[in-house]
């Protein structure tokens, strides 16, 4: 006759759901019932994603001594018990005494409240949650409880020792039958629903259903034996215990339940609330209900505002293993540990979670980033080395001011063209060089602004081109310098390369090589436009890529064997005897842009986005920088603050000086 409990792990998990609580502690009984329950609800609480703290079993011999059964009841804020009365007693005795206010308890029995004589105004079961069977109330009993009093049932033992102990009556006689010094009006109904409710509990309503079925029974099988034997009236029944089972199995219960054991009787749930603040109050406030045929998410019903918790609470009790991941966050589960124990680790690059808990981060699609917080992605912006940028405003200043300093000098040496110092260094060259370093500087604003694919061949052509005519041009005049000085006497190839001015031929030859190297690279694997979306965070930089890499690196390389090939003759010729010999000037230049190239390439693969790019603009100025100031700065130096020093006289009275040192032979 009792109910099986079939949905309760499914009520009180339904509960542990709706206050998110994830990590809660079991006790119940050491027997079979306990078993049971225990599979029941961790295939609920796994279905639903809670995790066991500890699990307690009773055993049968409760002792006051278990000591062991105590440890880790800390670890948790809200603990199951689940069992009957008589099997729980000892535990729910030990729990008022050790005064466990931090615990939520939850229980499928109804604790007895007793109003000792403590001095505690605290009880341990003060805000706990009781689920109850929605039993319908037997109003004959009801009826039965008001009217009930030991004069009105003299054979009853039960009910004198009742108004004893609720109405403070005395017994007149030894065999504790008779009372007096009672109130005339005294009645069970009267007494407060936690000392007496007139209610039936579980236990009783089994008891009473028990009886009522057998009682029906017997009724149905004598009526049976009279229709078949009609005249044996007045003797007693005989019948064998077995054949009740038939009729049985066909009572129907005052509440609508039938007796056939495979069916589930217990679907519906109320939800009590013990509000026992003072200790003694012993209030049963019904806050909810459970239906299990409810739909799915209506099952559970409660009404929040009415629950009083415990009094260490001032809010609705947390009971978690671990905190909430919040957004930006994933949960990492801890080796060893229950899946409600983890840690919670931030998002990735580029990587968001917009929910509480969750496993994985979701990547944000390309051309998106994720904001600080790693909750949202945003649209990335398109960028790259403006002219607006500060670093790239800064670079186009530099070149347009160097460009203008170059032809400053051009107007110089074209306007000083008869002096000393410019005849003696090949006017021609010099020309040519200061023009071609003009252009050096402005091929660095092919750089600056947004890259199309016109742009980005011409980017690397323009180098190539200009600063192979400016190395060619450099390695003439250091060509020039060493025939002219190193060879006393020349015979006829000498003579006729200077006579016709051989050297100058280097220009075009060294040109048309860079040339050929460019157009194979261009045929091949041209420069083309590419984005950048991880460099920079929020933004997506666009780019020329260099297409082949093999071609990029000849032309620096042959870039470099000019500049080395320009410095081994400006270095051999560095000691000459003569006024305006520039040699010592160009092989200096030459280290100095061999530095700045042999530098550049690590750097340049070691950078990304737009620093890559102004790292090859600095470069190109740089280099281009040294070639003219190291060339032309020393001349122009001359030309404007040491005027006396370029003229003729002056070069007379020097050379006749330095005649007059040599050793005579």
């Amino acid at each position: 006759m009792a109910p099986k409990d079939t949905y309760l792990s499914l009520a009180i998990v339904s509960l542990m759901v709706h206050f998110r609580w994830s990590w809660v502690g079991l006790i119940l009984p050491d027997d079979h019932k306990g078993n049971k329950i225990v599979s029941d609800f961790r295939e609920e609480m796994e279905r639903k994603g809670i995790c066991l703290a500890f699990v307690k079993m009773v055993p049968a011999t409760w002792t006051s001594h278990f000591a062991k059964f105590w440890e880790h009841m800390d670890e948790t804020n809200v603990t199951i018990v689940y069992g009957d009365v008589d099997s729980l007693v000892g535990v729910m005795r030990n729990i008022e005494q050790r005064l466990l206010t931090r615990n939520v308890w939850i229980m499928n029995i109804e604790h007895h409240v007793i109003d000792r004589a403590d001095y505690f105004m605290l009880d341990s079961f003060h805000g706990s949650l009781i689920f109850k069977h929605n039993y319908r109330e037997n109003f004959e009993f009801t009826k039965f409880i008001e009217t009930v009093n030991p004069n009105k049932y003299p054979e009853d033992i039960y009910l004198p020792k009742l108004w004893y102990l609720f109405f403070k009556c005395s017994f007149a006689d030894t065999n504790c039958q008779v009372l007096n010094n009672c109130q005339t009006n005294a009645s069970l109904d009267i007494l407060p629903r936690h000392i007496f409710d007139v209610v039936m509990n579980a236990e009783s309503t089994s008891i009473y259903n028990g009886v009522y079925a057998v009682a029906h029974s017997l009724h149905e099988i004598r009526l049976q034996q009279l229709q078949m034997q009609p005249y044996e009236n007045g003797e007693g029944m005989v019948f064998f215990p077995w054949q009740l089972n038939t009729f049985l199995k066909d009572i129907e219960l005052k509440d609508k339940r039938s007796l056939n054991w495979r069916q589930t009787i217990d679907t519906d749930y109320d939800i009590l609330n013990l509000w026992n603040l003072p200790k003694g109050l012993g209030l049963k406030v019904k806050i909810g209900s459970f239906s299990a045929n409810a739909p799915q998410r209506q099952q559970l019903s409660l009404s929040e505002h009415m629950i009083q918790w415990p009094e260490i609470f001032s809010e609705i009790p947390q009971s978690v293993c671990s905190e909430s991941c919040n957004p930006g966050f994933r949960k990492v589960n801890l080796e060893g540990k229950a899946i409600c124990c983890y840690k919670c680790t931030p998002c990735g690059d580029n990587e968001i979670s917009n929910e509480t808990d969750v496993y994985q981060c979701v990547k944000c699609p390309e051309g998106q980033y994720a904001n600080t917080e790693r909750k949202d992605c945003f649209q990335k912006s398109v960028t790259f080395l403006a002219y607006e940028d500060p670093l790239g405003m800064t670079l186009a200043s530099i070149a347009l001011c160097l460009s203008a300093l170059t032809v400053f000098v051009i107007g110089i040496f074209v306007k000083y063209r008869d002096t000393p110092i410019v005849k003696a260094n090949n006017q021609a060259l010099s020309y040519i060089l200061l023009i071609t370093l003009t252009f050096c500087f402005l091929c660095s604003l092919n750089y600056i602004g947004q890259p199309s694919t016109a742009t980005c061949i011409l980017q690397e052509t323009t180098f190539a081109v200009t600063f192979t005519m400016a190395l060619a041009t450099v390695l003439a005049k250091a060509i020039t310098v060493v025939l002219a000085f190193k060879i006393s006497f020349p015979g006829k190839i000498v003579r006729w390369l200077m006579l016709s001015r051989g050297p100058n031929y280097i220009i075009p030859i060294c040109t048309l090589i860079q040339l050929l190297i460019c157009g194979i690279w261009m045929t091949t694997s041209p420069p083309f436009i590419d984005q950048d979306a991880h460099t920079e965070h929020g933004h997506i930089i666009i780019l020329c890529k260099k297409g082949s890499a093999v071609a990029f690196h000849s032309v620096l390389g042959y870039l470099c064997f000019l500049a080395l090939g320009s410095f081994t003759m400006a270095f051999l010729s560095r000691n000459l005897p003569d006024t305006f010999n520039e040699s010592k000037f160009l092989s200096f230049s030459m280290l100095v842009f061999f530095c700045v190239w042999v530098t550049f390439l690590p750097v340049f693969h070691s950078t990304k986005g737009k620093i890559m790019v102004a790292m090859e603009v600095f470069s190109i100025l740089a280099s281009t920088t040294a070639l003219l100031a190291f060339i032309f700065g020393p001349k122009c130096y001359i030309i404007l603050l040491r005027p006396e020093e370029n003229s003729f006289t002056h070069i007379q009275k020097k050379t006749h000086s330095r005649r007059k040192n040599f050793p005579k032979i």
